[in-house]
């Protein structure tokens, strides 16, 4: 009996890593009495059942956009939100600090990135790049295996209603290379809990041991499988629910090391989970997506959803069905969240979602223009009431769907023009330029999908030049890699066994209020406390607890309380020293501070030896402090008057200062004019030259929740948190009846700040750029800075200025007008690179770029005069016949192609080649042969031969070529030039 129970399980364990995600379409029921529960109200069940039987809080899904975590494009899981717990670097003082049990429905996408589901999306009946992930969670041991169990076992059997029978479980089976044993207890747990040992599989680290990435908490997992062929035949199972036990850490070298905490982390996909429960094979078909399937139809008239995959779907209509369903759903969620698409990122995996769907309902579906933004109010019916974002952005949802949905089908045809432009120029066998190709692609100029470029050149029979487009590619990354922001060092950093130990020690928090601590003196100075304080522990740079460290070593102080301010918010952190007391001659520099799990870790260099215990005092760089204070308050100031120009729509979406500029990221409808930006710096002016108070207080961060017209950012928050007001006082700025919060400028914020707007002196903008469609980047300046930007752009206006004057004068021959050119280019040059206000650049670049349209066609003009006079002093000199070969003077080679193309057009049986001398011996040529003369005579091989002769190069066509040497004996190549002709005529 033991034996065929180990075999069966043998065949169950192959058969759960054949299975797919979800199969097709069977006519069994996938359970016994499928209840017909909507998936608002299963969503519901499973919210109100953790919070109402066993006590967790519930709280709401995260943005999709990640909070400060770079190494996702988006939020995959609904773990993420919650990474600071995992982590230990949780602000103690802040809301999450208290957790204990909480569920939510988290929004999550997979596309781009290590979790990509993107290319599967339509392919099978299942995969989504948009999905809610249903979870709970239980922090530092507030439960742990027993409960998570047995509460998702009662979930499903007692709330839910399915079948026992049809559920199986698997197990962590342990990992003998990393030192961990099998999971028994948890197998012990599912065995108590009635499954039957046959239905409890055990498997590797592979299936049943689940990480946050390369390194970070981790454990093992258990996961609830459902049974699609409910006991009839061989099983087919399907993954419910992953419960995972974070009980370990993989360090930087691959090691396992116990967390000082355990927590909870579960996930199980609704969209599954209410396919299960209406008795569907495939998640397309639940209410989830059937709405957003019959718009699809109404809107294209296309044939009725059937749910085929593979060689059965025909066509790929059903295919195409499911792509646009599922990628409206991202395309709303995203932008909701503030995530637009744009050229890199996430915002480009947007692009190429939204193109995707275009191309699908285009192409497939014959949908008509506008088709996609039409589905949104359908999503908003379906998701809304759960996530109220949607509802309060939908107006600007559908038109960004719009337009970029325009945008791409302008585009689609340029390139449909392009292609065939292109193709009309190659021989039979070329392969299409690799080039052209890129600049059609999405990381090119039109930005179409690569893999329709390569079908559109498909249907008309012609091979892309593969190797060269990846050639490309490669430079474009290197280029990228360039161009990107220097990732600045992490420096110094308290892992979570460190501040687990710090916990386990009961060591609080560093007291960093004193860094508030200073005061505006009568002539507009400030005055900035020094903070003593006591080294509670030392660090090494590889994060090593020392008691003490020598002279010369790199070090991390954590001290009971700091004047320092911490990197965070934005804000770059101060810079300062300290010194111990009774030994103030000796400096220990500090050159940052960071913040991790409520503790303030100041990285220092010891110039002689310090140890826990001793008593130091601590001095911020007060000119650095100050630039951080004049840049904070100038950003919230900014940020106020975008939305006082542009609307309350503008939201900001980031920040980062430091004492040189700030840099300021908002959601934007469209981008700035320069009289949008002026009008912007004109506000903050006003408000910096009636030199308004500053107020700061701490305040419950409940009475900011409902305050009109306060900025907060999605983050988290201290509980009390930190209120910034310009010109009102926080209490009045906070009453919900005054709308103070309207009027000025009212932030939380934890950061240092200005006590008057005074001291920001001046504001300019001195670049601003679109990140993405619907997101701006502003940087800016102050102070003497932002002075020294005016008066270069006056300075600059004015030297535009004489060069609008000189050529209203006009030139009065090629040379003066082609020096006129040169100086606007350098002008273009010069305030296209200066540091300068961005809406007088603006100005001045189109002023400028409309000179030099002037000016060449002032050229052009000249040059064809000249051209003229040329010409007929040539065809006097030279008798008629079919050739003539001379000299003649000219600025510039495009001149001399000039004089040549006139003499043929005055001469068309006459063939031409001429030469003009330049400094340090460089000649010029220019070259045209008679249509009589070809094929055996042609332009491209005698403009070759004679700048050969001269030791120079040639280009051109049959008809038209020119090319340039340098020889001090005009006539032998006079003569080459004559020879060679003779020779083929």
């Amino acid at each position: 009996m033991a034996a065929s129970v180990a075999a069966a399980a043998r065949r169950l364990r192959r058969a759960i890593r054949r299975s797919p995600a979800w199969l097709g379409p069977s006519h069994r029921p996938l359970s016994s009495e499928p209840p017909a529960a909507k998936a608002s109200a299963v969503r519901a069940a499973f919210l109100n059942f953790f919070r109402d039987r066993h006590g967790h809080r519930l709280v709401p899904s995260a943005s999709v956009r990640p909070r400060g975590d770079p190494s996702l494009l988006f939020v995959n899981a609904g773990m993420n939100q919650f990474k600071p717990i995992f982590l230990g670097t949780v602000d103690p003082r802040s809301e999450m600090a208290g957790f204990r049990r909480v569920a939510n429905s988290q929004k999550c996408v997979r596309a781009g990135g290590r979790h990509n589901d993107l290319e599967d999306v339509g392919r099978d009946l299942s995969h989504h790049t948009f999905f809610e992930m249903l979870g709970n969670w239980a922090f530092g041991g507030e439960y742990f295996k027993e409960e998570a169990c047995s509460m998702a076992w009662e979930l499903l059997t007692q709330v839910y209603g399915i079948p026992a029978e049809r559920l199986w479980v698997s197990y962590f089976d342990g990992d003998p290379k990393a030192g961990l044993e099998p999971d028994l207890e948890t197998r012990h747990i599912w065995l108590s809990l009635g499954v039957p040992a046959t239905r409890v599989l055990s498997f590797g680290p592979q299936e049943n041991f689940w990480e946050m990435g390369d390194t970070g908490p981790c454990g093992p997992c258990t996961e609830i499988h459902y049974d699609l062929a409910g006991g009839v035949g061989a099983p087919q199972l399907v993954e419910l629910w992953n419960l995972v036990f974070m009980q370990h850490n993989r360090e930087a070298d691959g090691s396992l090391q116990p967390l000082p905490q355990w927590h909870v982390d579960t996930g199980m996909g609704l969209e599954r989970l209410v396919a299960v429960l209406q008795g569907k094979h495939s998640t397309y078909d639940t209410d989830l997506f059937s709405p957003l399937l019959h718009a699809i139809q109404q809107g294209c008239r296309a044939p009725p959803y059937l749910g085929r995959v593979g060689v059965a779907d025909e066509g790929r209509t059903d295919t195409a069905y499911r792509v646009v369903a599922d990628h409206i759903r991202t395309l709303s969620v995203c932008i909701s969240d503030g995530v637009f698409p744009g050229m890199s990122g996430a915002p480009l995996v947007l692009r190429q979602i939204l193109r995707r769907a275009v191309r699908f309902s285009m192409e497939i579906l014959k949908a008509p223009p506008g088709f996609l933004g039409s589905l949104v109010p359908v999503v908003v019916e379906i998701l809304g009431d759960s996530y109220p974002e949607l509802q309060r952005n939908s107006a600007q949802i559908a038109n960004l769907v719009l337009e970029d949905e325009a945008a791409f089908l302008a585009s689609l045809e340029r390139g449909r023009r392009i292609i065939d432009r292109t193709l009309r120029t190659l021989g039979p066998s070329d392969m299409f330029p690799a080039e052209v190709a890129w600049s059609l692609s999405l990381s090119g100029d039109l930005g179409l999908p690569l893999d329709m470029v390569e079908l559109m050149l498909e249907e008309k029979g012609v091979q892309l030049d593969s190797t060269g487009l990846e050639q490309l590619a490669q430079e474009e990354a290197q280029h990228q890699a360039r161009q990107a922001e220097p990732v600045q060092k992490q420096g110094l950093w308290l892992d979570v066994h460190a501040l687990g130990e710090l916990q386990r020690q009961g060591v609080p928090p560093t007291d960093n209020s004193p860094k508030y601590n200073y005061s505006l003196r009568p002539n507009g100075s400030y005055e900035f406390g020094t903070c003593e304080a006591q080294v509670l522990q030392l660090y090494t740079e590889d994060g090593t607890a020392v008691a003490s460290v020598g002279k010369g070593q790199r070090c991390g102080l954590l001290l009971d309380r700091t004047n320092f301010y911490a990197e965070q918010g934005g804000q770059a952190s101060d810079r300062g020293y300290l010194v111990r007391i009774g030994q103030e001659d000796v400096l220990f520099p500090v050159a940052r501070a960071q913040v991790c799990g409520g503790f303030i870790l100041h990285e220092a260099v010891a110039p002689e030896c310090l140890q826990i215990g001793d008593q130091v005092q601590l001095h911020v760089d007060k000119a650095w402090r100050l630039g951080c204070m004049a840049k904070h308050t100038a950003t919230h100031l900014l940020n106020w008057a975008l939305r006082q120009t542009l609307g309350p729509g503008t939201e900001q979406q980031g920040s980062h200062l430091n004492p040189e500029q700030l840099r300021l990221d908002v959601t934007t409808q469209t981008a700035l004019t320069p009289e949008q930006l002026r009008a912007v710096e004109n506000t903050v002016q006003e408000a910096v030259q009636q030199d308004k108070p500053v107020y700061m207080e701490e305040v419950p961060l409940a009475l900011t929740a409902h305050v009109p017209g306060l900025r907060s950012l999605d983050e988290i928050y201290p509980d009390p948190v930190r209120v910034v007001s310009v010109g009102v006082p926080v209490a009045h700025a906070l009453d919900p009846a005054s709308q103070a919060a309207l009027q000025t400028s009212v932030e939380l914020c934890c950061g240092t700040h200005l006590l008057r707007t005074g001291a920001v002196g001046d504001l300019v903008i001195i670049g601003d750029r679109q990140l993405s469609k619907g997101t701006t980047r502003l940087l800016a300046i102050t102070g003497e800075q932002a002075q020294q930007a005016r008066e270069l752009g006056q300075n600059l206006a004015q030297e535009v200025k004489a060069a609008t004057e000189r050529l209203s004068q006009g030139s009065r021959d090629v040379a003066e007008a082609l020096r006129l050119s040169k100086d606007i280019g350098r002008l273009i040059e010069a305030v296209d690179t200066s540091v300068m206000p961005q809406w007088q650049r603006r100005e001045l670049l189109a002023t400028l770029k409309m000179l030099q349209r002037r000016a060449n066609t002032a050229i052009r003009k000249l040059q064809m005069g000249q051209a003229a006079k040329k010409t007929q002093e040539l065809l006097e000199r030279h008798s008629k016949g079919p050739l003539i070969v001379d000299t003649v003077s000219a600025e510039s080679l495009s001149v001399l192609v000039k004089v040549v193309r006139q003499l043929c057009e005055q001469a068309p049986s006459t063939s031409v080649l001429l030469l003009s001398p330049q400094s340090m011996g460089k000649v010029l040529c220019a070259c045209q042969v008679a249509q009589g003369a070809m094929p055996t005579f042609t332009a491209d091989a005698w403009a070759l031969a004679v700048c050969s002769h001269m030791g120079g190069k040639a280009w051109g066509s049959r008809v038209v070529a020119q090319g340039t040497g340098s020889t001090t004996d005009l006539e032998a190549a006079l003569s080459t030039a004559r020879a060679y002709a003779l020779s083929q005529l």
